[in-house]
């Protein structure tokens, strides 16, 4: 008797496609359900007012990083010096919009933790929930939420990085977004923090493509005003959809993980 033979996953590329395309979805999901837009409003309203003011601060250090790393005009041929400096503001707007969205992730921590289980709930009928409370989980949001937050210093210094910094910068906060924004309906299935780093390596295409979605997300202007709560919302929806086709939901390991319950 043949065993059977696992199907093949998809290409690379179509993988982190289909990872990015949760970002649109987490906007979509959470505009055409006015019953959730009570649990965004006040991350809306800190991520506006905290990523604005990291977009300030990047302007006014963006003078500063090209005047201190860009080449001295002359001295590149300026179709090679024009995308370092284009490259180089890129890096550092960005990184001031994700210092202010960090801060304002963990100020908001307990409020998305309950938006995606709101989000779970409509689009399963029900939560799962891993059985060891809703304290810890909210305790796994906030951690989340710093290690996002640590994560901002590098996001900038790699950008400072010539030629390949800001690509880099990129990669690593796109690692910080898909982390951060699948972390609640993680916690909720028992996962600690080394099983979550391990279900993101398992998964790492498609949580790299929704990580660099979210990150264009954080400079589309009028898109960055819901980029928090809507990012939550597209990564839990990602975690029911890699949930779906895996088979099983991905489960803490260990005696102390608890059978999963409906909530």
């Amino acid at each position: 008797m043949t065993d059977a033979v696992p199907p093949r996953r998809p290409s690379l590329p179509v993988r982190a496609a289909a990872g990015a395309w949760h970002v649109p979805a987490g906007f979509a999901f959470l505009i055409r359900r006015p019953g959730l837009w009570g649990f965004a409003a006040l991350p809306v309203a800190l991520a506006l007012l905290l990523t604005s003011a990291g977009l300030v601060l990047g302007f006014f250090l963006g003078s500063v990083i090209e005047a201190r790393f860009a080449p001295a005009p002359g001295r590149w041929p300026i179709w090679a010096e024009l995308p370092v400096r284009l490259l180089l503001w890129a890096a550092t707007l960005g990184s001031g919009a994700f210092l202010g969205l960090g801060i304002a992730l963990v100020l908001a921590a307990p409020i998305l933790e309950q938006l995606s289980r709101q989000v779970e709930a409509r689009a399963r009928g029900r939560v799962v929930d891993g059985g060891r409370g809703l304290h810890w989980e909210v305790g796994q949001a906030i951690r989340g939420s710093l290690y996002f937050l640590a994560a901002a210093p590098g996001v900038f210094l790699l950008g400072l990085i010539p030629v390949v910094g800001p690509f880099l910068s990129a990669a690593w906060g796109a690692r910080a977004v898909a982390f951060q924004m699948t972390d609640p309906a993680l916690a909720r299935r028992g996962l600690s923090f080394a099983e979550k780093r391990r279900w993101h390596r398992a998964w790492r295409p498609e949580t790299m493509g929704f990580g660099l979605a979210g990150m264009v997300g954080l400079l589309v202007p009028l898109a960055n005003l819901l980029v928090g709560p809507a990012l939550v919302t597209g990564g839990t929806l990602l975690v029911l959809a890699l949930e779906d086709l895996d088979g099983d939901r991905p489960r803490a390991e260990g005696p102390g993980a608890a059978s999963d319950a409906t909530g």
